[in-house]
Parts: C-alpha cells; sequence; structure tokens
C-alpha cells in the first residue's frame, strides 16, 4: 500500500509562487513513477505534471510547462510542484498520485494512489 500526503496549498495573489509538497510512504517507490493533477470546481480532473523516480525524468503537460517544475527527493521520498507566476485559473485542488508504471501516465486511472489534495487559490 501507498500513502500520499499533500502540503504547500493556500492563498497566493496573481504572479506569486506556491511550493507543493507530497510525502510518499509505504511500498517501495524505486519503480513508480509519480504525478501532479489538479482539479478545479466544476471541472475534470487533469494532468499537470509527472516524474520517473528512478530516473528522475520529468513530464509535463503543455499547459503549465515552463511555469511549473515538478522534483522528488528519492531519499526524503518527497515529490515538490514548485508553480510560478500563478494565475487566477491555477486555482484548483492539487493533488498527489503514484502509478505502478516507472513512467509517468496523464491518464488518470493509470494512477492507483492518490493523496487528499491541498487546495491552491490565487486571487486577481
Amino acid at each position: 500500500q501507498v500513502q500520499l500526503v499533500e502540503s504547500g496549498g493556500g492563498l497566493v495573489q496573481t504572479g506569486g509562487s506556491l511550493r507543493l509538497s507530497c510525502a510518499a510512504s509505504g511500498r517501495t517507490f524505486s519503480s513508480y513513477a509519480m504525478g501532479w493533477f489538479r482539479q478545479a470546481s466544476g471541472k475534470e480532473r487533469e494532468f499537470v505534471a509527472g516524474i520517473s523516480w528512478s530516473t528522475l525524468d520529468t513530464y509535463y503537460a503543455d499547459s503549465w510547462k515552463g511555469r511549473f517544475t515538478i522534483s522528488a527527493d528519492n531519499a526524503k521520498k518527497m515529490v515538490y510542484l514548485q508553480m510560478n507566476s500563478l494565475k487566477p485559473e491555477d486555482t484548483a485542488v492539487y493533488y498527489c498520485a503514484a502509478t505502478g508504471s516507472s513512467i509517468p501516465s496523464y491518464r488518470i486511472r493509470h494512477y492507483p494512489y492518490w493523496g487528499q489534495g491541498t487546495q491552491v487559490t490565487v486571487s486577481s
């Protein structure tokens, strides 16, 4: 079993930055990949970025490439999402997820493990 706990969300002004953290525990993660997703009110959950634990290769949805950066610390079993130049449309609940594959996927159904989510609100 895998447990994921997100933190770091909050209220920020337009143009500001936040760093989300995801603490992972449970089964070994050497062959896992991690993803960050977000879900805005009334919208579907969508892929933001992913990272492979073993290679630290990163993957991004085009919409956030350049503003958001995913990283991981294997020793601490932590995954981070650095979000810069935030916009009101970035307001959403952000979720950390783990897939049994070594390569991240943009498909929600490939992630059996999810955190509880952390709210990010960007004020105009």
